[in-house]
């Protein structure tokens, strides 16, 4: 185990489980994962390898017994008559019978229906009268000669969640974690593995349990297929519905008005639309009109008759194209059905996660950590939706007066949700308020960016805030950084800067101003002295651009890096190599120095790698050659040249975020631009030819 795990064994003792094991468990179960992690959590909440064994034998034997497959329906019913009891795992659904004045039970599963169940046990459970809750139940038979009555019998229903919880032991076991083993532990616990992930890509899929937080928060998250949007909302909380986006109706969402019963959103923490892209989709207009007034409002009428619900809504959907087609040729809510593109509607939503900037989910990006039992986090998520962090920032920082009430609104719920996760009992630190403040303006500013594309009547705005110092903090989307030359697209008819000098407040050019300094300078311009700055998960990044301008022409070059250590290290080394080697003249040739530390742990395989790379390069006819600092205690990254220049690198070569190299079919394999980088920075300096 890992220190982390290590601690949180130690901090939350009996509330945690290896997140491996629930596939170790699962087998072919349809089942969700917070029903088997409820069992994995009392029989194998422990660090104790032979414990945690025993504990998924136990697990598989109660799955094997009393878990319901379809196909054995039939085996089950028949051990039920025989036997006269027996407990049974099923989702159930309860329905009142209004001519017996009775409530029934249906169990999905097992293919009963009409079971009787007393009142209190609807009244202490009253999930159970929406769409149905996982449930371990006893289920009786009782023949009878009356062909009117039903011979099955509830016996005993225990919902599968959490009877109790301490939330002050909570907030006291969060202290004993720093930020990143926090962010850690809910990584893991959502199910994935920290190390594969950098920290903005952690925060943007932590935005997912926002909803599960914070009242009447409305997300959408569009983008390519395989990233996981769909997976919190169908597995990891009791407190959530997941539903397809073709099935809804006004009666299921909301209320029928024939038979008052009250729709989904009066009895979930959490609805979430599955598959909710498609511009071919049929809509119910009114179904659009009411959702509309929920959003904005919090209420929907039953005739009448005005009603309240706390439900926060989620969209999730793919995407057909590319961000930069999207931003060339339509916008980034292309893919909504018809009646959804609506600005109305879409101004309604308080953030837009970025899913194209999610890695598709592979294989080794799971966890095999502890993590909580999904069931008591979303319990402790639960208590928190009473609580509101969302005035956390304001003796820090100050938002732009040019944020409406509604951008303010969605910057100010997406900020305590995300406070709530991460500084439960806020402890955060200055940097981290502005962290999380600056990721919450940018999820509402992309919403509202986009809706300048669709609708010319919705004003520019600056989603800039400021610290008490008079710092001015900027806020852009990663897309608006990548593609300046599409972002800026207004609707028609929409009014944009005239003068070539039109700048914002931070000083950033906009609108045609933008466009034109995005247009390519480096020929005419050539290499200079300047600064660059580059943000987790940017793409279009590559070696070329990043040195060329800088080293081209050089016959002398030395890079200063103490980790070309590991694989990925040194195969970044080969591709600055193969850079050169693409761009140079066939006839000339150029000596590349690496200055490096010695790998402690794999001395050997480092020594091997560097050779076979010196090996490689005479091919191209770069001498390639290497030596260890002998004091090992090197810390600059830097590439020196002849060509009189010297460009430091904060992170030295070591720029990319993990992508599948084994995968020959993979762009992200074969070309940099496709990879997603590390926030890192560049300084490009002259210095007098000669010197080191």
């Amino acid at each position: 185990m890992t220190a982390l795990d290590d601690k949180i064994n130690q901090r939350f003792p009996g509330l945690v489980v290896r997140k491996d094991l629930v596939k170790a468990v699962k087998g072919n179960a349809i089942v969700p994962s917070y029903v088997l992690e409820f069992l994995l959590g009392q029989y194998c909440a422990t660090n104790d390898e032979a414990s945690i064994q025993s504990g998924i034998e136990t697990v598989k034997e109660i799955l094997r017994k009393h878990y319901v497959h379809r196909n054995e329906a039939g085996l089950i019913r028949s051990n039920i008559r025989e036997k006269g009891r027996w407990k049974v795992i099923d989702k159930i659904s309860v329905d009142l019978n209004t001519d017996k004045d009775a409530y029934e039970a249906t169990f999905a599963n097992l293919g009963i229906k009409k079971v009787i169940i007393d009142s209190d046990t609807v009244k202490a459970h009253p999930k159970l009268l929406v769409s149905g809750v996982w449930c371990i139940a006893d289920v009786e038979y009782e023949h009878s000669e009356d062909k009117n009555v039903e011979p099955w019998i509830m016996g005993s229903i225990k919902p599968i969640q959490l009877s109790k919880f301490d939330y002050d032991a909570f907030l006291e076991a969060r202290a004993g974690f720093t930020t990143e083993e926090w962010i850690d532990l809910l990584f893991q616990t959502v199910g994935f593995d920290p190390e594969m992930f950098g920290r903005r890509s952690k925060l943007l899929q932590l935005m997912r349990l926002v909803p599960f937080v914070e009242r009447n928060y409305n997300l959408i998250e569009l983008g390519p297929k395989g990233t996981g949007k769909s997976h919190i909302f169908s597995e990891f909380s009791p407190h959530g519905i997941l539903i397809s986006g073709g099935e809804v109706t006004v009666p299921k969402l909301f209320v029928n008005n024939n038979s008052g019963k009250i729709g989904l959103v009066g009895y979930w923490d959490v609805v979430a639309f599955d598959e909710f892209a498609g511009r071919q989709k049929r809509v119910d207009k009114a179904l659009v009109d009411i959702m509309k007034n929920y959003m904005a409002n919090k209420t929907f009428s039953r005739g009448v008759e005005t009603l309240g619900a706390e439900a926060s809504m989620v969209f999730v959907g793919n995407t057909k194209h590319n961000v930069p087609y999207m931003l060339k040729h339509t916008d980034l809510f292309e893919e909504l059905p018809e009646k959804y593109y609506d600005s109305a509607f879409i101004d309604r939503l308080h953030t837009y996660v970025p899913g194209w900037e999610i890695d598709v989910i592979r294989g080794e990006m799971f966890s095999s950590g502890y993590g909580f039992v999904v069931d008591y986090l979303a319990e402790i998520l639960r208590h928190m939706r009473n609580d509101d962090y969302s005035n956390r920032y304001k003796e820090l920082f100050t938002l732009s007066s040019d944020i409406s009430t509604r951008d303010r609104d969605g910057v100010n719920k997406t900020f305590s949700g995300m406070m709530k996760l991460l500084f439960p009992a806020d402890n955060a630190t200055e940097a981290e308020i502005e962290e999380i403040l600056h990721l919450a303006a940018e999820g509402r500013k992309r919403v509202k960016d986009q809706l300048l594309r669709i609708d010319s009547t919705y004003p520019e705005t600056d989603f800039s805030f400021a610290a008490q110092d008079g710092r001015k903090v900027a806020v852009k989307t990663l897309e608006e950084t990548e593609y300046p030359q599409y972002y800026y697209k207004r609707a028609t008819g929409h009014d944009e800067p005239t003068s070539a000098d039109a700048t914002d407040i931070s000083g950033t050019l906009t609108s045609n101003a933008v466009r034109r300094a995005a247009e390519p300078k480096a020929a005419s311009i050539g290499p200079r002295e300047e600064h660059k700055v580059f943000s987790e998960n940017q793409k279009g990044v590559t070696f070329a651009d990043l040195f060329w301008p800088w080293l081209e022409g050089a016959t002398n070059i030395i890079v200063t890096d103490p980790y070309i250590r590991m694989f990925h290290q040194v195969r970044n080394l080969m591709e600055f190599i193969e850079m050169i080697a693409a761009r140079k003249a066939p006839e000339d040739e150029v000596a590349v120095r690496l200055i490096t530390c010695p790998d402690d742990v794999y001395p050997e395989k480092q020594k091997t790698n560097l050779t076979a790379v010196e090996s490689a390069s005479t091919a191209a006819g770069i001498k390639f050659s290497w030596e260890f600092d002998g004091t090992n205690t090197i810390h600059a990254r830097h590439v020196v040249s002849d060509t009189g220049w010297k460009i430091s690198l904060d992170r030295g070569l070591d720029i990319f975020q993990k992508f599948e190299m084994n995968d020959a079919f993979s762009l992200a394999n074969r070309l940099q631009a496709y990879r997603q980088v590390k926030a890192f920075e560049v300084t490009y300096l002259r210095k007098s030819i000669g010197s080191a």
